[in-house]
């Protein structure tokens, strides 16, 4: 055979090889491709069986490069509402911010601006007696308005109850279907048990949400000195970090953050303004929510 029909043999014979090649490459991709669809497809039919089942499917869906993480944290967060209950999210009645119906309008507006929300419970003799939800925006124009309201009893909206063992899913259905906001949960006894808004319940499914009332946090600034001498301390600080700044013997024993050491000196989950002392130290709450701490001053005496 001439050497140019052996070449041309010779390359022909390799580009079939590598036509080959792609065509198992491609082969194995929409393989896969069929592999998690018929599953998906499973799924909707009825399986799997449970939603650990599911869950695992997603991630397989999200390792195989169809949805990214951040899709697949937000269809785990909607998957897992239907497994949990108003009882496991709610804000604690002593943790709620509820204004007394015979209230001055001035009073309940420095209530208002120092809570930084949007509604609130209206409650009348004692805290069990919710008569309904207060907008603040509501209450604004009350205040405002030329012969308004002599009471905020007359701005007052209806308030939903429900009880601690709602599920979470059907919940959100509701609140979309009512437009409500906010609900106030109700105990075994009849009492108010705590409060559960839809915010509280998109953030199990899309993570924290932070609104214009939240304080942005430098993620990088654990520990940052304030110009009257004082410090803001992220809680998530590390106790070995803040025994390192401030020359403390705090143990981490038990806990790992400075947060979780102040809430347990405390004794309960702190609100905002608390304050404690520990040795040469005194802590003041800058900034709690219904779930954690988040920002601690801190002064350091004798300093």
């Amino acid at each position: 055979m001439p050497e140019d029909d052996s070449t041309r043999t010779q390359d022909g014979a390799a580009k079939a090889a590598e036509s080959a090649r792609i065509d198992r490459k491609v082969d194995r991709k929409h393989e896969r491709g069929r592999s998690w669809l018929s599953r998906l497809s499973a799924a909707i039919s009825g399986e799997p069986d449970n939603q650990e089942d599911l869950v695992e499917l997603l991630r397989d869906v999200q390792a195989d490069g169809v949805i990214d993480a951040d899709t697949l944290r937000i269809m785990e967060g909607a998957v897992s509402i239907s497994a949990l209950t108003v009882g496991d999210i709610m804000v604690p009645r002593a943790q709620m911010v509820v204004l007394p119906v015979d209230g001055k309008f001035i009073s309940l507006m420095q209530q208002v601006v120092e809570s930084g929300h949007s509604r609130f419970p209206v409650h009348g003799e004692d805290k069990d007696e919710i008569l309904g939800i207060l907008l603040a925006k509501d209450l604004l124009r009350g205040v405002v308005a030329d012969n308004g309201p002599g009471t905020i009893r007359e701005l007052l909206r209806p308030a939903v109850l429900v009880p601690e063992s709602k599920r979470l899913d059907i919940l959100l259905r509701e609140f979309r279907q009512s437009r409500n906001h906010m609900a106030i949960v109700i105990d075994e006894y009849g009492g108010v048990g705590g409060l559960v808004t839809i915010e509280d319940v998109l953030e199990q499914i899309v993570g924290e949400i932070d609104d214009e009332h939240d304080d942005a946090e430098d993620p990088n600034a654990l520990i940052a000195a304030q110009a009257d001498g004082q410090y803001l301390v992220d809680a998530l600080t590390p106790i070995s970090d803040f025994n390192a700044r401030f020359g403390a013997d705090f143990t981490d024993d038990e806990y790992d953050t400075i947060g979780g050491l102040i809430t347990a000196a405390i004794g309960h989950l702190p609100e905002a303004g608390e304050e404690l002392s520990l040795g040469r130290f005194g802590f003041r709450v800058a900034r709690a929510d219904a779930r954690r701490l988040h920002t601690l001053h801190v002064s350091v005496h004798g300093a």
